[in-house]
């Protein structure tokens, strides 16, 4: 099979050594070629180039950033039979995708269990998230959750690494200053007419969990599925204790968001989001911009994937 790695020199997690590693255990099986990124959205033009060039298999080693902007320019020209199946090997800090398909969060063991899966032939399509022309993989938020992606980012500007405790401590420090920078509400419309008002946190999901704190998964859409629609979870504004109650409930072993002020909504095929101004959006964990109109639809059976 020809296969095309791609790998994320600045990734959090992965080492020189920890490629050369997977790399050499890649070459055994595959055809293998690699492309190291060197900039935001170069992900992106090598996943098109894969399609163009007709690769069979491309391989993410990197974040959940990496993941998307692969994904994005393999089908940057529309589904079709040339779009090569994907695969991701953890290299970030949560790397929710490469974890969702079952996969270690050790690169070497995921690649093992790369290495096993397409011996055995194991191939499956999921389902994949649009919001305003972008795909998303696992999930996609406007509102608080996107400001923190957004000021997480601008942290590491300073040369921070993305740790869970850099957005537990983002998190905490922009949930305490909203009072003095409220966001704008939100309204959720449904193609029926239904609307949800007055939100200020909305978490679109295709798969659970929608993050890892550490080893501990958060279960915001403990139904979402690859198999079904999207998932969606908003939340009213509401105080510390309530937002105490919430944390305990989605980090369960067996999650059971609820409450007043929580809004669970199960397999949607699309719906709209609009805000009295302009929100961060996040992508797949990255930052997108502002937008005050966002537009979401599912996508069913969108891709090939390797697990």
């Amino acid at each position: 099979m020809r296969a095309l790695l791609v790998t994320n020199p600045k990734a959090t997690s992965t080492t020189p050594r920890v490629r050369d590693v997977i790399l050499g255990a890649l070459s055994r099986d595959l055809d293998l070629q690699i492309a190291h990124t060197d900039r935001r959205g170069h992900a992106m033009e090598l996943g098109a180039q894969a399609r163009r060039d007709g690769f069979e298999l491309v391989i993410a080693l990197g974040g959940d950033g990496t993941v998307n902007e692969l994904v994005n320019g393999m089908l940057a020209d529309g589904l079709g039979d040339d779009v090569p199946a994907l695969a991701a090997l953890p290299g970030g800090s949560a790397n929710v995708f490469a974890r969702a398909l079952g996969l270690a969060n050790d690169p070497v063991d995921a690649t093992g269990q790369l290495l096993e899966a397409l011996r055995a032939g194991r191939v499956r399509r999921i389902g994949l998230g649009q919001v305003e022309g972008r795909w998303f993989v696992f999930s996609a938020g406007l509102g608080f959750d996107a400001q923190v992606v957004r000021d997480v980012e601008l942290r590491r500007g300073d040369g921070r690494k993305a740790t869970p405790y850099l957005y537990a401590s983002t998190a905490i420090r922009g949930y305490l200053g909203r009072r003095k920078a409220a966001l704008p509400p939100m309204t959720i419309e449904l193609p029926d007419g239904t609307t949800v008002p007055d939100v200020f946190l909305t978490v679109v999901t295709h798969t659970t969990p929608w993050t890892y704190y550490g080893r501990r998964a958060v279960h915001v859409t403990p139904k979402a599925s690859y198999d079904s629609g999207l998932d969606v979870f908003a939340l009213r504004p509401l105080g510390a204790l309530r937002v105490g109650r919430i944390l305990w409930q989605v980090t369960r072993k067996v999650a059971n968001p609820r409450g007043g002020r929580v809004h669970l909504l199960h397999d949607l095929n699309e719906f709209t989001i609009r805000a009295d101004a302009a929100l961060p959006l996040q992508v797949d964990g990255d930052y997108a911009g502002d937008v005050s109109v966002a537009s979401f639809r599912d996508v069913p059976a969108a891709l090939s994937v390797i697990a």
